[in-house]
């Protein structure tokens, strides 16, 4: 019983392969999409996003990746030579190198300063809170009697 258990495991193991039962060759490339490549493009004479922008040229651009899917380009193939036909005005987030690094850089790092300073500030801020006093009417000094008197003076003016 244990060895027609140990041979099924085995003929199990040997059929399906190191990694599993194998479902595409590693030839295959996964396929591009008009959709999911005009998401990622400009038109380059509307300066809009491929997937809404409408004009001659963006008609012109998506049937140039279409011709570029027909040829069974990937991805970053088409967009590759998009950016060798259009310049890289085409792509819709810049390259991350030379300055556009800073497009990629500076959010998150303005982001962390401002965390670092608040986590820094509002301890000390609340700090300050509690060891000033607190201003009460109880602890505020009586009015001099010859002010009081004229208070109540410039008051029976407005009155009446």
């Amino acid at each position: 019983m244990i060895r027609a258990r140990l041979a099924l495991t085995l003929l199990a193991l040997v059929t399906a392969g190191p990694l599993g039962p194998v479902t595409a060759t590693a030839t295959e490339r996964p396929q591009a999409s008009l959709t999911d490549i005009e998401n990622d493009v400009m038109c380059v004479s509307c300066r809009e996003p491929l997937a809404v922008a409408q004009s001659p040229q963006a008609n012109a651009e998506r049937d140039y990746i279409r011709s570029l899917i027909a040829q069974g380009l990937t991805k970053q193939q088409i967009e590759q030579n998009l950016v060798a036909q259009y310049g890289a005005a085409v792509l819709g987030k810049p390259p991350a190198s030379g300055f556009n690094l800073s497009v990629y850089i500076l959010p998150p790092a303005i982001l962390a300063a401002g965390a670092a300073i608040l986590a820094i500030a509002l301890p000390r801020w609340r700090r300050r809170t509690r060891a000033a006093p607190a201003a009460s009417p109880a602890s505020a000094r009586p009015l001099d009697p010859a002010e009081a008197d004229r208070l109540e003076r410039e008051l029976s003016e407005f009155r009446g």
